[in-house]
């Protein structure tokens, strides 16, 4: 059997889950409506590691439509995503980063979505011209890296990977490509099973640096499944980062947080990013957590964290740059831009007075709830 035979499976329609949730009508029409807007998908694995005696069950939550998705506060483009747009599917924010929308499908459409505007059914924004876009990066000689995303660019065919790989590691000034992608997390069997993959990255490995960004959020994620697609990464020279979420009702608690971040350097994944979830459309009342609380989640659960664990940063994608938050002190939150769209902002500090509801920075870094 192959990854492509498993995925046959997939969890798909609110139907597939009546056996499990015995539903209300009423909660089933809700449901349905959600669905309706921003489709379920969810791989046969990804849904066996549910335990569906717990309602909270947090891969349930990831990966399952609940009705606080009816729930429409906030924005479906939370940073600025199509200011930065250069053509249809390539997006320039920061100097040395091009950034290429490959596709609009995942394997898995997580609840939590920062891209629920497009992923899963609006293709409008995906990069249909790869030619045109490797002559921009090309043209751009202060671009050194590429990152390819979507959607999921793992759910891009063997054949677009390899040709995307081999256009861009022949521009001289990239330094390394990332591929964004949760399947390692969803479905690694798209990994391990697929020795043509893993030729193609070994083979232009060998030309450029390869490095996979995943999100992992949650311990009960790193299954011996997920251990054994980062191994097979690992084991051609690949490598894995992890840039996870911080996400009400999933790892929004110190030992939660510590637990999926040592498990992850002890097989080679190094933290990159905790982001703090954005107000996302749908997503904002479900998932936002308050920075204030945030603060106190990352300080404690890096008492548990050794160096490599500790690497990361506690950061918000605001549509002017990436913004560290770095703490708590009399009174005060303090802000850093990691990285940043406009050059005043270049390495900005600035504090705010804590409001412990408050989840975001508007346009003029004020805080907001």
């Amino acid at each position: 059997m192959s990854w492509k035979d498993l995925l046959k499976d997939n969890v798909v329609s609110i139907e597939d889950l009546d056996e499990v949730l015995n539903m209300s009508p009423e909660e089933k029409e809700d449901l349905v409506k959600v669905a309706e807007r921003h489709p379920m998908r969810i791989p046969k694995y990804y849904f066996d590691l549910i335990d569906w005696s717990d309602e909270n069950d947090p891969i349930r939550k990831l990966a399952v439509p609940a009705s606080m998705e009816l729930n429409a506060s906030g924005d479906y483009d939370t940073s600025g995503e199509s200011t930065n747009t250069k053509m249809p599917g390539l997006q320039h924010k920061y100097g040395a980063t091009a950034l290429v929308l490959s596709t609009n499908v995942c394997f898995m459409y997580c609840r939590h979505c920062f891209r629920k505007r497009m992923v899963g059914y609006s293709a409008e924004e995906i990069s249909n011209r790869m030619e045109e876009a490797v002559d921009y990066i090309s043209s751009h000689k202060q671009v050194n890296n590429v990152l390819i995303t979507g959607g999921d660019s793992f759910a891009l065919s063997n054949n677009m990977i390899e040709e995307y790989l081999k256009n861009l590691t022949e521009i001289d000034h990239l330094d390394f490509i990332r591929f964004g992608t949760r399947v390692p997390v969803v479905f690694p069997q798209r990994i391990y099973m697929d020795d043509e993959l893993l030729g193609i990255l070994k083979k232009y490995g060998q030309k450029k640096e390869i490095i996979v960004i995943s999100q992992f959020n949650h311990p009960n994620e790193l299954t011996e499944e997920a251990r054994k697609g980062i191994k097979a990464l690992k084991d051609i020279g690949v490598t894995v980062r992890n840039q996870a979420v911080l996400l009400k009702g999933i790892n929004d608690n110190a030992d939660t947080l510590s637990t999926l971040l040592n498990n992850l350097t002890a097989i080679g994944v190094h933290p990159y990013y905790v982001f703090q979830c954005r107000p996302v459309k749908f997503v904002k009342e479900h998932f936002q957590v308050p920075i204030s609380e945030g603060i106190d989640i990352i300080s404690e659960a890096k008492k548990n964290l050794n160096g490599l664990g500790k690497g990361f940063r506690y950061a918000m994608s605001h549509p002017r740059g990436k913004i560290e938050i770095f703490g708590k002190a009399e009174g005060k939150i303090i802000f850093k831009f990691h990285q940043n769209k406009y050059e005043e902002d270049s390495d900005k500090l600035f504090m705010r007075d804590i409001d412990e509801e408050a989840r975001w920075l508007d346009a003029d870094l004020n805080l907001i709830r």
